[in-house]
């Protein structure tokens, strides 16, 4: 048998074997960029080279049928260079600007909307719902396939005040990050264990050590090894069931989906930003979410007609302030929207801005 090679230990692979050549050639030497048309970005270097980008709209999950679509749209009408962004959007090089039409005639006929740039929606950032994720309550990937098609004008078009970044959690634990509007499964019962089959399928240790709360502990019940939950101290976010199936978390009545604003992970003008709750207890109801569609819509909606240009959501809200967001959204203002998390600092030094 021949034998098996070492593995090599290099992490990922470099990047800059496949860039264009123009981009490797140029790579940080850029004079200016500008954007001609929504989705095509224009990139001049100093020694008068230009580089056209154009980013067309895809799914995060793709299947090789898609793929090889996108690939042979590379080949025949790019330069056969492509490269992903971190929200799932495909973006095709050339150097040619005669290209760029036929480039974003090819990708809107074969389903791939162009747009995405500069103040514009952009595609909403997911974590990996049913397909691979082991606890999520809902489909990430249905909800934004739901959302983007209510959003797809305002995709292709740069209306908003500033840019809008969106993200879509199947749970709590909200990998989808920091976003001007957040799609946030929430879990509002604690689980219900079926003591019969926790003997036999779970590791209890593993369980009770996974809960971020300390709410499980071991317990015998009906003369078997079991465990059992503090109810005042869970925070229902799910944790336990990966480990432990028969500690059920997902429930069609008590499983909701709830709408936070206000997120943003960069550094531009103001620190970046934790997103807040301003919606909760909207049915988890697919495969469209119409609720869901609806309450982000309207955000949408007032954000674009109130806010002035280049005001992020949170800049927009920190100048009319929160009861004003309420009453121009003509949101419900609840007591569970009070932010009383006595951990928190006044700006949890979370900015490089220089302070005093």
């Amino acid at each position: 048998m021949a034998e098996m090679r070492e593995p090599i230990e290099s992490g990922v692979p470099d990047h800059v074997q496949y860039l264009h050549p123009l981009m490797k050639k140029n790579y940080g030497n850029w004079k200016y960029h500008d954007r001609p048309r929504p989705g095509v970005l224009h990139h001049v270097a100093h020694n008068g080279d230009q580089i056209w980008t154009v980013r067309a709209g895809t799914q995060r999950q793709m299947d090789v049928y898609t793929i090889r679509t996108l690939c042979d749209i590379a080949d025949k009408f790019a330069e056969g260079h492509v490269r992903f962004t971190t929200r799932s959007n495909i973006e095709f090089m050339v150097s040619d600007v005669a290209k760029v039409a036929p480039l974003c005639d090819a990708l809107t006929k074969g389903g791939f909307p162009v747009g995405g740039t500069g103040n514009s929606v952009s595609m909403i950032s997911h974590t990996q719902g049913w397909l691979h994720c082991d606890i999520p309550g809902t489909d990430a990937s249905g909800v934004v396939k739901a959302l983007m098609d209510e959003l797809y004008e305002e995709f292709i078009h740069e209306e908003m005040p500033n840019r809008v970044k969106l993200s879509t959690s199947c749970c709590e634990i909200n990998c989808g990050g920091q976003a001007d509007i957040a799609i946030i499964m929430q879990h509002t019962k604690p689980p219900r264990i079926n003591h019969d089959l926790v003997a036999n399928a779970c590791e209890r240790p593993t369980v009770v050590a996974r809960c971020p709360v300390a709410a499980i502990r071991p317990a015998l019940v009906n003369g078997k090894p079991s465990l059992e939950i503090d109810e005042s101290k869970c925070m229902c976010c799910g944790a336990c069931f990966p480990p432990c199936p028969p500690m059920q978390i997902n429930d069609p009545e008590f499983s909701k989906v709830a709408i936070w604003v206000g997120g943003k992970n960069s550094n531009a003008r103001i620190r970046p930003t934790f997103h807040k709750l301003v919606a909760s207890g909207l049915p988890n109801n697919a495969p469209r979410w119409p609720e869901v569609g609806a309450v982000v819509k309207n955000i949408l909606r007032v954000y674009k007609q109130d806010g002035k240009p280049w005001e992020r959501m949170s800049d927009w809200i920190d100048r009319i302030g929160w009861p004003r967001f309420f009453e121009k959204t003509g949101l419900p203002f609840t007591k569970y929207h009070i932010d009383d998390w006595r951990g928190a600092r006044a700006t949890l030094n979370a900015s490089t801005h220089i302070r005093f």
